[in-house]
C-alpha cells in the first residue's frame, strides 16, 4: 500500500494571519458544546482546532446558507428539505464499521473515532455539480487516520462509503428516489490523499443533521455528492464500486467526479459557477481549485473519458 507524502501547498492557500485569528476567536466561543455528548473532553479535543495549511483564504459562506441549502436526498429533493426534516435524524448512537480488504475489521463508535486525530479546521470550496458553490469551514480529521487503524491490505485499491438508511426519520427513503443505500467511493490513493477528510463539524460547532450528522467524508476537489453524509460503513475492495449516481444515471455522473470545467454535464455547462451569497458567475477551477495539489494523481489519465 502506498502512503501519499504532503503534497507541496501553494502560497494563496495558506490561511492568512487575519482570517486565523478572526477563525480562532470564533471557535473558541462555540466549539465543543453540542459535541460534548459524544465524547467527555470535546473541548480540548474538538475546539478551537488546529489551524490546517489547506484552507483556503476566501472569506466562508455564511452559517445560515450553509445549513440551509443542501443536497441530502434522504430527506427530500428541494435544497430546503434537509434543515426541514432532517431534524428527526438519529445520531446516537453511531457507530462506522470499517470491513472488506484489511487486517483488522472494527466497529468503531463516535466517541472512539473522535480519539484518532486532532480535529483541524479546513475551510474548503465546496463545488456542486449543479453550478453552485460555497466555502465550509470544516472540522475534520484526515481519513487517512481512521484507515490505518484496520490495516489495509496489499490487494485494496478502492474505498466504498455507505451511508445511513433510516426509514422512519428519512421521507426521500420512503420516495425512493434513489437506490438505496447512499454509497460512494474512491481510489485508495484519492482516499489516504491529505486534501481527504472526515467531518465531524463546521463552524466550531457539532456537525448539524442537514449537513451529514454525525460524520461525512469531505473530498474538495471532487464535486459535492462524492462526499457521502452520515456514514455508517467503510469497506475496502479490489474492484471498483458501483456508486449511487452512477447506477442512477451512468452517462451524468461518472466515478471519478472530479471537478473539471471542461466535461460538461450533459444537461448544462461546468465552466462557471455561482457562489451562494454572491450575484456575478465565477469561473470554475481545475479540481476546484486543488489542481496543484492532486492533479499528479491522474497522470495519464483521459479525464474526458474518465469523467
Amino acid at each position: 500500500m502506498r502512503i501519499l507524502q504532503k503534497n507541496h501547498i501553494v502560497p494563496s492557500e495558506i490561511t492568512s494571519h487575519a482570517l486565523y485569528t478572526r477563525r480562532r476567536e470564533f471557535l473558541r466561543l462555540s466549539a465543543g458544546i453540542a459535541i460534548a455528548g459524544f465524547l467527555p473532553e470535546a473541548q480540548a479535543r474538538l475546539g478551537p482546532g488546529k489551524a490546517s495549511v489547506f484552507s483556503t483564504t476566501e472569506a466562508p459562506t455564511s452559517l445560515k446558507n450553509v445549513t440551509s441549502y443542501n443536497n441530502f436526498y434522504e430527506f427530500g429533493t428541494n435544497k430546503e428539505d434537509p434543515a426541514e426534516y432532517a431534524h428527526t435524524l438519529r445520531v446516537k448512537p453511531w457507530t462506522v464499521s470499517i470491513e472488506g480488504l484489511v487486517k483488522k475489521p472494527k466497529t468503531m463508535g463516535m466517541e472512539e473515532i473522535l480519539k484518532l486525530a486532532p480535529l483541524e479546521e479546513r475551510i474548503y470550496r465546496l463545488r456542486c455539480v449543479e453550478g453552485w458553490s460555497m466555502v465550509i469551514p470544516w472540522l475534520g480529521f484526515p481519513l487517512v487516520s481512521l484507515l490505518k487503524q484496520v490495516e489495509p491490505l496489499g490487494s485494496a485499491k478502492y474505498v466504498e462509503f455507505i451511508t445511513a438508511v433510516q426509514p422512519d426519520t428519512m421521507p426521500g427513503i420512503r420516495r425512493g428516489v434513489l437506490d438505496w443505500p447512499y454509497t460512494e467511493g474512491l481510489r485508495l490513493d484519492e482516499a489516504l490523499h491529505p486534501l481527504t477528510i472526515m467531518a465531524a463539524g463546521l463552524y466550531g460547532d457539532v456537525l448539524p443533521n442537514q449537513n451529514g450528522a454525525p460524520l461525512r467524508l469531505v473530498v474538495p476537489w471532487k464535486y459535492g455528492f462524492k462526499s457521502g453524509k452520515s456514514i455508517v460503513k467503510i469497506r475496502l475492495t479490489d474492484s471498483q464500486p458501483r456508486t449511487t449516481w452512477m447506477k442512477s444515471a451512468p452517462s451524468e455522473y461518472g466515478f471519478y467526479s472530479n471537478v473539471n470545467p471542461t466535461v460538461d454535464h450533459p444537461r448544462w455547462s461546468q465552466a462557471t459557477e455561482r457562489r451562494i451569497g454572491e450575484f456575478f458567475k465565477r469561473k470554475t477551477l481545475p479540481f476546484n481549485g486543488y489542481a496543484d495539489q492532486v492533479a499528479q494523481l491522474y497522470t495519464g489519465l483521459d479525464l474526458r473519458k474518465y469523467f
